[in-house]
């Protein structure tokens, strides 16, 4: 995997956990996430590569279905809580069943 992928799923895994209002402490894990996005940064610098303008075009762009998948690989990877992990899985199999049904 190239940097410039994994720092997409890194901020769509942010833009996923942003999603999930009905998690209380959310804000927390989204200050973890930005830890550890500046880490990944700060430790694997990508030249000629505009973060910011790269960051706004995944909010705007990528699909809900896509942040929300991202945000499980970055959950694992920061250790996150579970209970998340299962709300998020739980979302994505609500969007699969309300899919199927159109």
């Amino acid at each position: 995997m190239i940097l410039q992928d994994e720092f997409k799923y890194l901020v769509g895994g942010y833009y996923g956990v942003a999603e999930m209002d009905e998690y209380d402490l959310k804000v927390y894990v989204l200050k973890d996430i930005e830890n550890y996005i500046r880490s990944f940064l700060k430790e694997n610098p990508i030249s000629d590569f505009d973060y910011k303008k790269e960051a706004e075009h995944i909010k705007d762009t990528m699909s809900l279905r896509t942040k929300l998948q991202d945000s499980l690989l970055v959950l694992y990877k920061i250790d996150a809580s579970m209970e998340l992990v299962f709300m998020i899985k739980r979302r994505l199999k609500e969007m699969d069943k309300y899919k199927n049904c159109s």
